[in-house]
């Protein structure tokens, strides 16, 4: 008797737990992965919004996922520093960072990864390569903007002036990265205006710029052709940042390869398959073309 290729897939269950995330990408991009690589790969979104359900719901969400047999999840916001204390296991990054955006299950444990601050790196290496990188400005010290800066000493950032409107969100950030990296590298500001002029670059870490928050960051004339802009907001792939900072000269770095370079290494960690990351690229292209 003959077996079908299909019965003879390996099946991989992950989902992806946060708050409003029915349009995200990344159910899409590790589903067509999966399927390239042989997998019979699913990839589930457990809403809170969408079960009507609180933020102190997720040690259920966690349970349900094991109960089913997920071979790992996504945690988005609002539940990235919340998980931490479900967890049997933290990575090394995960650990550093305080944030979690990637739970493997496996033997009974719960592994905390943070892909988040490779996502941001490996985009930024990419799509940047030989920017100055003497002193930049970061808007935002939330859980996004925790990974963003880790990204920032690993990429050679001299020094990151961050700027949150909790200023100690800030100033632990700042702490934090400067004893793990070098003292004075990082240091919280409250005036961005004037950090700006002396920056070479600006990061945007914070949810403004997105469908749901539309607006600019900061004042139109504190952006100069000679800035190069990183924003992590992939939808749309287009803000309004970056479309100030195109019109001005500056050289801009979308979010979406943040997004593809952290589902590339999550895929890694729930399936132990390396994926193809220009493959995933090009697929996220095309879904932006057409949402």
């Amino acid at each position: 008797m003959t077996v079908s290729s299909e019965t003879t897939k390996r099946a991989v269950l992950v989902g992806l737990i946060g708050a409003d995330i029915q349009m995200s990408k990344s159910p899409a991009l590790h589903e067509r992965e999966g399927a390239l690589q042989g997998l019979d790969y699913r990839y589930e979104l457990l809403d809170l919004a969408e079960r009507g359900l609180p933020a102190t719901a997720l040690p259920d969400l966690l349970a349900e996922e094991e109960a089913r047999g997920f071979a790992g999840s996504n945690i988005t916001h609002p539940c990235k520093q919340t998980v931490i204390p479900h967890l049997t296991d933290l990575s090394e990054d995960a650990r550093m960072l305080g944030a979690v955006n990637t739970v493997v299950f496996k033997d009974g444990r719960r592994t905390g990864h943070n892909t988040d601050w490779y996502g941001f790196y490996e985009n930024f290496r990419r799509g940047l390569p030989d920017v100055p990188r003497h002193r930049a400005v970061l808007l935002g010290a939330g859980g996004a903007g925790v990974a963003v800066a880790h990204a920032t000493m690993k990429l050679g950032i001299e020094r990151l002036a961050i700027f949150d409107q909790d200023v100690s969100r800030a100033d632990r950030l700042a702490e934090d990265l400067n004893s793990r990296f070098s003292a004075e590298r990082a240091f919280a500001i409250t005036d961005v205006g004037k950090a700006m002029r002396s920056a070479a670059g600006l990061i945007h870490a914070t949810p403004t710029g997105m469908k749901n928050h539309p607006g600019l960051p900061i004042e139109e004339s504190w952006l100069e052709p000679r800035h190069w802009v990183a924003d992590i907001v992939y939808m749309p792939l287009k803000t309004e940042l970056l479309a100030l900072a195109t019109r001005l000269g500056c050289r801009t770095l979308p979010g979406g390869g943040m997004t593809v370079f952290q589902a590339a290494a999550a895929f890694k960690l729930f399936s132990g398959i390396e994926p193809d990351a220009e493959r995933m690229s090009a697929h996220f292209t095309e879904l932006c073309k057409v949402s």
